[in-house]
């Protein structure tokens, strides 16, 4: 699943996020979504999370594990 959709993304699920310092490389940074920064429904480049280790970026995509 792609992460543009806010109510696919919940706390506590396994994400990919791209950092902003990667988004021009694209380099993948794999985490659990500690809490949901962006407010509308849908993001074209996905929804902006911060993760349990502090660090934000945009959702890539969504793990089931």
């Amino acid at each position: 699943m792609n992460g543009q959709n806010r109510k696919d993304v919940l706390p506590g699920i396994p994400v990919d996020i791209v950092l902003k310092a990667d988004q021009k490389t694209g380099k993948l940074t794999r985490g659990i979504v500690k809490d949901i920064l962006t407010k509308s429904s849908t993001h074209p480049h996905g929804i902006k999370v911060r993760l349990t280790d502090g660090q934000i970026g945009r959702v890539q995509e969504i793990h089931s594990e």
